[in-house]
């Protein structure tokens, strides 16, 4: 008797776990997870006290070493002005450009600051100001040069920086590839293009205009720009995707040096020109 007694009991417990599982409801997507972080970007740069600049330290005239190793540059001038504005200081850090996003997203940086083009691809990397560049792939030539149209490059020793967007922006120009693409020679670096060209080795070199203007202001009356180019691209400052705070406030102050003319002074300063994106 006592041993049904015990199996009825076991059965009746057995039953009522089996209820309360049934009975149980299933957890939805989102219960119990953690609530969205509040984006306190800002505020964490203000508690610093600070923002860091990632920049390549050897691309003039957007960000460069002087003869005393300082860093100067249009970039550098715009950034200074931009923290004097909010209140914080800025401090530039040179990082390996191919690993950029990297330095970003670890915190090693908080903004990457230095003739950055804006392209769909980065924009799933980072976020990006407004554009406060609007910048050209032009032409340059020698002064003397019979050179005055895209179509008169044919069979000219033509100057390019390799694995950058101004080849990009050549082969997208597919007529005048074609009649190019044998005699377009890639150079590690833009100055190296650039002094070749002076040196008499290059009939023309294709780079962007912050940088060759810069170079034809620095040798006045040796070279001259085509008035065709191969396209149009803005720049823009990187941030990291979650720091929307810290954008809005970068846009703004940007926004009140466009439109009080101070960015537009920095751009005549370095350029001899006005290339601002109002």
């Amino acid at each position: 008797m006592k041993r049904k007694l015990a199996l009825i009991l076991l059965l009746c417990f057995s039953l009522s776990i089996l209820a309360v599982g049934c009975g149980s409801k299933a957890p939805k997507d989102g219960d119990n997870q953690p609530a969205p972080k509040a984006d306190t970007s800002w505020q964490d740069i203000k508690d610093k006290g600070e923002f860091v600049v990632g920049l390549d330290d050897a691309f003039p005239p957007m960000g460069f070493r002087d003869k005393n190793n300082e860093i100067i540059g249009f970039d550098i001038e715009l950034a200074k002005e931009a923290a004097k504005r909010m209140g914080v200081d800025v401090k530039f850090q040179a990082i390996s450009w191919d690993a950029k996003t990297d330095e970003l997203d670890s915190g090693n940086i908080d903004v990457i600051w230095n003739g950055l083009t804006i392209t769909e691809e980065r924009k799933n990397e980072m976020l990006f100001t407004d554009p406060y560049i609007k910048d050209y792939q032009i032409i340059i030539v020698p002064a003397n040069s019979p050179i005055k149209t895209k179509a008169d490059l044919a069979g000219k020793k033509i100057g390019i920086q390799a694995a950058s967007s101004a080849i990009e922006a050549v082969e997208a120009d597919k007529e005048t590839f074609d009649v190019i693409k044998d005699n377009l020679l890639q150079f590690d670096t833009n100055d190296m293009a650039l002094r070749d060209l002076r040196g008499g080795g290059l009939q023309a070199v294709i780079v962007d205009e912050v940088v060759g203007l810069y170079y034809v202001q620095n040798h006045p009356n040796e070279f001259k720009v085509l008035n065709e180019n191969f396209g149009m691209e803005y720049f823009g400052v990187g941030l990291r995707k979650g720091d929307k705070a810290f954008q809005a406030e970068l846009n703004k102050t940007l926004a009140a040096m466009k439109n009080d003319g101070t960015a537009s002074r920095i751009s005549e300063k370095w350029l001899g020109k006005d290339i601002i994106n109002k």
